[in-house]
């Protein structure tokens, strides 16, 4: 696989294509790039044609997996920089939305939570690749603290 391979998008099964748009446009802040009825929205940021897509055609009215299945654990959306993600933890305390988690990895600092489907979604910045953490071996030394969301609410402005 080359270096420059990436995630280009991934699509979601849910259950109420509106409330599901509630929570990716209206409080993660993704834009509306296509609609098709009452089946499909394509989201991206910065006008991609879709970072994320959300759809009824097999799961609509339908509940989420069970807790100890097989199937998603997250989706991760990568943020610019700190003060991106100290505005998105932001406009999610303001909001009341729940976080599951928040860690500092090392190489990343990540906020955890739920959509309202039970997908798990992963907002982070990635720190500059000169600052990871790495053993005198030269290999990559990932860890999981506990993030310091009061530093990082500091810096929302």
């Amino acid at each position: 696989m080359p270096a420059e391979a990436r995630i280009g998008h991934v699509h979601l099964k849910v259950a109420e294509l509106e409330r599901s748009l509630r929570f990716w446009r209206d409080l993660i802040g993704l834009e509306v790039q296509q609609r098709i009825g009452d089946q499909a929205v394509f989201l991206s940021a910065g006008g991609y044609h879709h970072h994320i897509a959300l759809n009824t055609w097999e799961s609509a009215g339908g509940s989420p997996p069970g807790f100890g299945t097989t199937g998603l654990y997250h989706v991760a959306l990568l943020l610019p920089d700190r003060p991106a993600l100290a505005r998105a933890l932001k406009q999610l305390v303001e909001a009341g939305w729940p976080l599951e988690g928040a860690s500092d990895h090392g190489v990343s600092e990540a906020l955890y939570l739920r959509d309202p489907d039970g997908n798990g979604v992963e907002l982070y910045r990635d720190r500059p690749r000169d600052e990871w953490p790495r053993g005198t071996d030269g290999r990559l030394l990932m860890c999981t603290k506990r993030l310091d969301l009061k530093a990082l609410l500091a810096e929302a402005g």
